[in-house]
């Protein structure tokens, strides 16, 4: 865990207490607006919310505002894992379509396999690649999910061979810990 130190200029007495009011007010109003928040394994934001599984030691949360809902890196793998939610009732796309469009920007694609699977008692497609991004090759595994007006995208990108095989336990733990019931 990465601890940053920031250095603040202290402020006047009279002061002090009106801006420990403004940042209590401001935590509040935050908090009420429901920003992201994933606790106990239940992520939850303004659109979405769901249970995931664990994906076990060695994987670091990431940082993605606007990128994505969640995301992890494994370093010692090159592994990334990442999880998106959109939901919108006029996204009513094919999987096929929807995998697709994960694939924009890679190249040299190559469907290694290709299935549909159960999962949170709906219908998804599970898709293994192999592609290069930037000439880069990279192995993929991509789950797509429509639920509840929601489309859900599960993804983990490794560099190919042993780190892809190496990171794929702890996707498949973390994919089948998925729900949309949450209490």
């Amino acid at each position: 865990m990465e601890i940053r130190t920031y250095t603040a200029a202290v402020p006047a007495p009279g002061r002090a207490i009106s801006a420990l009011l403004r940042c209590v007010v401001l935590t509040a109003l935050v908090t009420a607006c429901g920003g992201p928040t994933l606790q106990s394994g239940v992520f939850r934001d303004a659109e979405a919310h769901y249970r995931i599984g664990d994906l076990g030691p060695g994987w670091s949360r990431l940082s993605v505002a606007g990128q994505n809902d969640l995301a992890w890196h494994n370093e010692s793998l090159g592994a990334i894992v990442q999880l998106n939610a959109t939901c919108d009732p006029s996204r009513d796309v094919p999987l096929t379509a929807l995998t697709n469009h994960l694939l924009i920007g890679f190249r040299e694609r190559e469907i290694v396999e290709q299935e549909f699977v159960s999962m949170d008692a709906r219908e998804a497609l599970r898709t293994h690649a192999v592609a290069t991004l930037d000439g880069v090759p990279r192995e993929l595994l991509f789950v797509v999910l429509k639920k509840d007006d929601c489309v859900y995208d599960f993804a983990l990108i490794t560099p190919p061979g042993t780190p892809f095989s190496g990171a794929q336990p702890a996707f498949e733990h973390f994919v089948s810990g998925f729900t949309t019931e949450v209490q």
